[in-house]
């Protein structure tokens, strides 16, 4: 698959670089999931820290493929995070830029493509992920004005603003409630369509 053979390449030119501690796959690639349409989640480890430099992470994007552009995740949350668009093939691709302390931090336990001196997996050995569970009592607390809020947008006629609302109740209490329901963990409303239990 072209994302597999994107990463291959990424790992063989960053390993050259004495700055680069290692490489680490997440995302789809650790359930067997990769198909058509997924993009590619790298982790990129390195001595120096990088994310606070837009230049050099563009830089080391750049050094892996063809980069169209990319940009950083602030949107999501996640500034480290340079989210870029590659051509030949045309591949969307996630580089996260951490440094070895960072790396204990984390939802999962990514697929090791690279581990100078075994850095990465020593880190792996001794630390625990940590998926962000939600907290029941803070959506409690907020809920039903939430709701009495969205009701007085419709009553007065701001429905677009209403309907953009219901979004944020589906991603930020509904689809992970359901997600825990059924027993997968709180992606928000990630494949909810494929992995809800039938009757949810």
């Amino acid at each position: 698959m072209i994302q597999i053979a994107f990463a291959n390449k990424a790992k063989s030119i960053l390993s050259l670089d004495e700055n680069v501690i290692g490489l680490a796959v997440a995302g789809s690639w650790l359930t067997n999931e990769l198909d058509e349409f997924s993009d590619v989640d790298l982790i990129l480890i390195t001595k120096e820290t990088i994310s606070d430099n837009k230049d050099k992470m563009i830089a080391y994007a750049k050094s892996i493929g063809n980069f169209i552009s990319g940009f950083t995740g602030e949107h999501v949350g996640e500034p480290r995070v340079l989210i870029c668009l590659y051509d030949n093939p045309l591949l969307h691709v996630d580089i996260k830029f951490i440094t070895l302390k960072e790396f204990e931090v984390r939802i999962e336990n990514p697929k090791i493509l690279f581990d100078r001196d075994n850095q990465l997996q020593s880190v792996l050995n001794n630390s625990a992920a940590k998926f962000p569970f939600p907290d029941y009592q803070w959506i409690e607390d907020r809920f039903w004005t939430w709701v009495h809020y969205t009701l007085l947008k419709i009553g007065r006629g701001e429905y677009m603003e209403a309907y953009d609302f219901f979004g944020f109740l589906r991603m930020v209490v509904f689809g992970p409630l359901l997600h825990l329901k059924s027993g997968n963990l709180p992606r928000a409303v990630r494949k909810v369509e494929m992995d809800l239990k039938q009757g949810d």
